[in-house]
């Protein structure tokens, strides 16, 4: 699922598809007002966030009714801040590392130096 979440997020046309049903549900045919492509393709873009579980279609008479559902960003956040603390460790380490390796190769710089 996380995978679906983060290929739906990767376009700019669903991004903005999202931002506009964080106001408020809204029919297909408004959600792809704004954008110069055919309601054809804004369908397969909400058929990629519906994939993701970003969003809900219910139906009103002949119209589709899409709504935000922020659930699943939830689990995406979970896996990212689980990615910074990994990562934050692994460059603590790394970072603790180096800075041990420079002193102990400041003394023998220092006996280099004055050697000359």
């Amino acid at each position: 699922m996380l995978d679906d979440v983060l290929a739906a997020l990767a376009d700019p046309t669903r991004r903005a598809i999202l931002h506009r049903l964080a106001e408020g549900e809204a029919r297909v045919t408004e959600l792809a007002r704004p954008f110069a492509i055919s309601l054809n393709s804004v369908s397969k873009h909400i058929a990629m966030l519906e994939r993701a579980h970003l969003v809900q279609r219910r139906r009103s008479g002949r119209e589709h009714i899409i709504s935000f559902d922020p659930r699943p960003l939830d689990l995406l956040v979970e896996w990212a801040e689980q990615q910074r603390a990994l990562w934050v460790d692994r460059l603590g380490a790394l970072d603790a590392l180096l800075q041990n390796e420079d002193r102990k190769a400041s003394p023998k710089a220092k006996r280099s130096r004055r050697s000359k």
